[in-house]
């Protein structure tokens, strides 16, 4: 596909849509297609703020009658690869958002953030399935599954959506649930997505009533006991209670509370939606397993589900590595200990070893594409891309990743990939069955492969005489829609 429009052709674009549209040479090029991942700095041909699905569907025909290929982003958390060439269709004005409190539904245009379906759900005592922070957008995440602070008790985000609404490569709008385009569905659930631009979702709320959740923080030198005392405690949760523990090399810099400041610490993540009681209860083994250095744990209001992860909410520039566990055992641990552990100089800022299994194992309703069903822990690791860690942050990761391997499942997650480093690596998050199905709408919906960018799979040969009807109707996500 060429990815050059010429002046005549950006301005036949800007006669076809409401939204702004920026080449390279406008003002607000470089904050249109800016990602919250700094490090990641995308240089798309030409970028479009579309206001609504009508401006989707005109922005895709005018790149497809110019062999253009397309990318879309909402906030940028994702951005793990960079965009070259192209149009990029920025969705981060399209702030639709209602909320049904007697059905507990919502639907959200493709920019809005999770913070904004928290803060309205909230005032009718609801709450969505959202992840380790809230500023990122809904659509995204959900389409790669999106893993919720409370997904042991509902499961991922994406198996409670009720509908999605998107835009194909042949500029048609349609609505896909269960019961209309059923193999779409599945796709979008989980798939992320390479077929289309996903304009507005569907999807079930939740009591957000009786929550415990918060954080516990050790010392770092207390790393081989809490490790230890975490694998033992973690099989014996229910599925009521979800659990993580990070291993924090934290930079000396005032956002940082001042006894964890410049320091090693592990941080145990904790949620809990039932009785206080009995969430504190669980919680003992923990609190035993050495002396903690701050305890944020107690009754969480759902508005405030970000103090527990503490995840950045400003723009930083991260290289991320992320893949799946099967087990926790001797082997896991000390490989963990030796690359993180006391007296380790690493340039990873984070490490985390957080647990599924739960009511995560079994899709809620029917197929879908998440790769992390069978898996018992996602283990996710982030450095800072600045010199000299950015370097470095590879090699660390690869070793890692090998030094793991035999409790490894093999997979990844799809939202905690990370950057991937060829196309093989870009399909890994999905088995070879799901691939196949995924190559096949990528064949019938987007055969010139206008949508390339981002997590995809390739464009084989397949069997011709398979119908679209048959396959699928619309498309997901082009990149990251995050």
């Amino acid at each position: 596909m060429q990815s050059h429009a010429s002046t005549p052709d950006v301005s036949q674009l800007q006669l076809s849509v409401r939204g702004p549209v920026f080449t390279p040479a406008d003002p607000g090029f470089a904050a249109e297609v800016a990602a919250f991942n700094l490090s990641t700095q995308h240089q798309p041909d030409v970028a479009f703020g579309a206001l609504d699905a009508e401006d989707v569907s005109a922005a895709i025909r005018w790149a497809g009658e110019r062999g253009m290929p397309v990318s879309v982003q909402s906030t940028g958390h994702g951005a793990t690869n960079a965009i070259e060439g192209g149009l990029l269709i920025s969705t981060r004005r399209m702030l639709e958002l209602s909320i049904d409190p007697v059905e507990r539904t919502a639907r959200v245009g493709a920019g809005v953030r999770w913070k904004a379906v928290v803060e309205l759900a909230s005032t009718f005592g609801l709450m969505g399935l959202c992840g380790s922070t809230t500023d990122v957008g809904v659509v995204g995440y959900t389409l790669g599954g999106g893993l919720p602070i409370m997904g042991r008790k509902y499961g991922f985000a994406s198996d409670h959506v009720i509908a999605f609404e998107i835009v194909t490569a042949d500029g048609t709008h349609r609505r896909v649930t269960k019961d209309e385009n059923s193999e779409l569905f599945y796709l979008l659930r989980g798939g992320k997505g390479n077929l289309g631009i996903v304009t507005a979702m569907e999807f079930h709320l939740f009591p957000g009533t009786d929550l415990f959740a918060g954080g516990l923080y050790f010392d770092g030198e207390h790393a081989p006991a809490v490790l230890q005392q975490f694998s033992e405690w973690v099989p014996s949760l229910p599925q009521e209670a979800s659990a993580s523990l990070a291993f924090l090399r934290l930079p000396d810099m005032e956002m940082i509370p001042e006894p964890l400041r410049g320091k090693f610490v592990v941080h145990l993540r904790y949620a809990y939606q039932g009785d206080a009681a009995v969430a504190t209860q669980l919680l003992e083994p923990m609190r035993r397993s050495a002396p903690f250095m701050m305890d944020g744990t107690g009754p969480l209001d759902s508005t405030q589900l970000d103090s527990i992860h503490q995840d950045p909410d400003q723009p930083v520039p991260v290289r991320e590595r992320g893949f799946l566990l099967d087990r926790l055992d001797g082997g896991a641990k000390s490989a963990i200990l030796r690359h993180f552990g006391p007296g380790v100089e690493s340039p990873v800022l984070m490490a985390e070893v957080r647990l599924l299994g739960g009511a995560l194992a079994k899709s809620a309703d029917g197929e879908d594409t998440v790769g992390a069903r069978d898996a018992a822990f996602s283990f996710f690791m982030a450095g800072m891309a600045v010199p000299p860690l950015v370097e470095l942050l590879p090699v660390v990761f690869d070793a890692v990743r090998e030094d793991l391997r035999d409790a490894s499942s093999g997979g990844t997650f799809v939202n905690l990939h990370g950057h991937f480093v060829d196309a093989e690596d870009r399909e890994r998050p999905w088995g070879p069955t799901v691939r196949e199905r995924l190559r096949k709408a990528k064949a019938q919906l987007d055969p010139k492969n206008m949508f390339s960018f981002g997590h995809v799979v390739g464009l084989p040969v397949i069997d011709q005489t398979v119908l679209l009807e048959d396959v699928v109707t619309a498309g997901g996500d082009a990149v990251l829609n995050n």
